[in-house]
């Protein structure tokens, strides 16, 4: 055994990420937010939910990644999560994450 295969396997390997690449995660947020724009009238409601809950997922996710603060997790659906839901986002495009 060679000593270049005995360091190989000594090397510590490179950090995996815990999260989706930030650009990912904002393009997905992008794609969502212009779907939520675009339903039509009478579009069910089970749409609009799953659509919301996906992009309150994706502003998850970029918190994470961003180490921003929310409370997303822990309001219930109604004013106060819109109003956090705006709050998130502008704390994110004040980093410079465009949403």
């Amino acid at each position: 055994m060679s000593f270049d295969f005995v360091k190989a396997l000594l090397r510590p390997s490179a950090p995996v990420p815990h999260h989706r690449p930030i650009e990912r995660v904002a393009a997905d947020l992008r794609r969502v937010r212009r779907a939520r724009a675009c339903f039509e009238p009478g579009t069910s409601a089970v749409k609009k939910i799953a659509a919301r809950q996906a992009f309150d997922a994706l502003l998850v996710q970029a918190c994470s990644a961003l180490e921003v603060e929310h409370r997303l997790g822990s309001l219930p659906e109604g004013v106060d999560r819109e109003i956090e839901r705006l709050r998130v986002e502008e704390r994110l495009r004040d980093l410079g994450l465009s949403v």
